[in-house]
C-alpha cells in the first residue's frame, strides 16, 4: 500500500471530517493507500502545515491558499501547489466579542488583533479596514497559534480570524455572541481555504496516488454531506478535549453547503484565483506573475 502523509491545519476539527471518514470507514484502503493524519496538536504547531511539506516530513498540507503562493515567491522558491480545495465558499470571518465597542472593521484602528502571523493575513485585514473607512492602524499581536480563540474569549485581544463552522459554533455553545465582519463584504475577493498543498515534483511522480487519494477523500466528504450525525460519531473521538463542548453536528451542517456536489468538491475556479491574484498585485501585497496554472495543479483525476 502507498502511505501518504497529510499535515492538518489545526487540531481535528469540521474541515477534516472528509480525512477522518475516508480513513475510518476504508475508502483510502479501497484505493490502496495508508493514510496518516498529522495533528497540529502534536508538535505545538513549531512548523506549520505547508512547511513540513517543503521538508518532507509530510506529502500534503491543509492550509490557506496564500501560503501557496508564499511559498512560490519566496527566495527560495519551493513548487507547492494546490490539488483541492474543501469548500466552495469561504466560511471564515474576522470576529469581535457582540458585547465590545467594535460594531465594524473602521472601529478597529488602536484595537488588536491577534494574527496567526500568516504571510497576507495581517495586510488583509487592514486593507479591510480601509476599505470601511478605517486608517488600518490596529494593534497587531502574535499570541500561540493554538490559543488565539482563547484570548478573544477571555476579552485579552480585540479580534482574530476564525472558521464560522468551528469557532463561531463553538461560541453558540458557549453563549458567547460574536460579530462577524466576512471578506466579501468589504471588497475583497478572498480566495479558497482551506486547500490541499503538494509538492508539484511529488505529484507529478505519483500522479495515481495523489488522484486516488482525492477520489477516496470527496467520497469521504460527500458521506459527511449525506450523513451529518453519522460523520460527527467518526469525528468525535478525534477531537481535542479542549474542544469537546462543540456540537459536531451543527458544525457540521453549517460546513456541508459549502461542498459543492460531487462534480464541484475540489474544484478551484480559474476566474476566482485570479481575480484574488489581481486583488493582491493592485494592493500591492504582492508583485510577483504568477496566474492560475502555476499554482492549481492541473489532470489529477477524481
Amino acid at each position: 500500500m502507498k502511505t501518504l502523509k497529510l499535515a492538518l491545519d489545526w487540531t481535528p476539527n469540521t474541515n477534516h471530517i472528509g480525512f477522518f471518514v475516508s480513513k475510518e470507514l476504508g475508502y483510502y484502503k479501497e484505493e490502496g493507500l495508508q493514510v496518516e493524519l498529522l495533528n497540529a496538536e502534536d508538535d505545538n504547531y513549531t512548523v506549520t502545515p505547508a512547511k513540513k511539506v517543503e521538508l518532507g516530513k509530510a506529502d500534503m498540507a491543509l492550509c490557506p491558499f496564500e501560503s501557496i503562493i508564499s511559498y512560490r515567491t519566496k527566495r527560495q522558491a519551493f513548487d507547492a501547489i494546490g490539488i483541492a480545495t474543501i469548500f466552495q465558499e469561504d466560511l471564515s470571518a474576522i470576529v469581535v466579542l457582540e458585547d465590545s465597542s467594535i460594531e465594524r472593521p473602521s472601529d478597529l484602528d488602536g484595537k488588536t488583533y491577534a494574527s496567526y502571523k500568516a504571510r497576507y493575513e495581517d495586510e488583509i485585514v487592514r486593507q479591510m479596514i480601509i476599505n470601511d473607512g478605517g486608517k488600518g492602524e490596529m494593534d497587531l499581536v502574535y499570541p500561540d497559534k493554538l490559543g488565539i480563540w482563547e484570548t478573544l474569549l477571555s476579552k485579552k485581544y480585540d479580534s482574530t480570524w476564525i472558521f464560522m463552522n468551528w469557532e463561531g459554533v463553538q461560541a453558540h455553545n458557549q453563549g458567547v455572541r460574536l460579530r462577524a465582519f466576512r471578506m466579501s463584504d468589504y471588497g475583497i475577493p478572498y480566495g479558497y481555504s482551506p486547500v490541499l498543498m503538494v509538492s508539484k515534483s511529488k505529484v507529478d511522480n505519483s500522479t495515481e496516488a495523489y488522484s486516488s487519494f482525492l477520489k477516496a477523500t470527496k467520497k469521504g466528504f460527500m458521506y459527511a454531506k449525506e450523513n451529518p450525525e453519522q460523520a460527527a460519531n467518526i469525528l468525535r473521538p478525534f477531537v481535542s478535549e479542549t474542544d469537546s463542548d462543540i456540537d459536531l453536528v451543527k458544525s457540521q451542517k453549517e460546513s456541508l453547503v459549502a461542498y459543492g456536489d460531487t462534480n464541484e468538491w475540489g474544484k478551484m475556479e480559474k476566474n476566482r484565483v485570479n481575480e484574488f491574484l489581481q486583488w493582491l498585485k493592485e494592493t500591492n501585497l504582492e508583485t510577483s506573475s504568477l496566474v492560475y496554472e502555476d499554482l492549481v495543479y492541473q489532470g489529477l483525476d477524481y
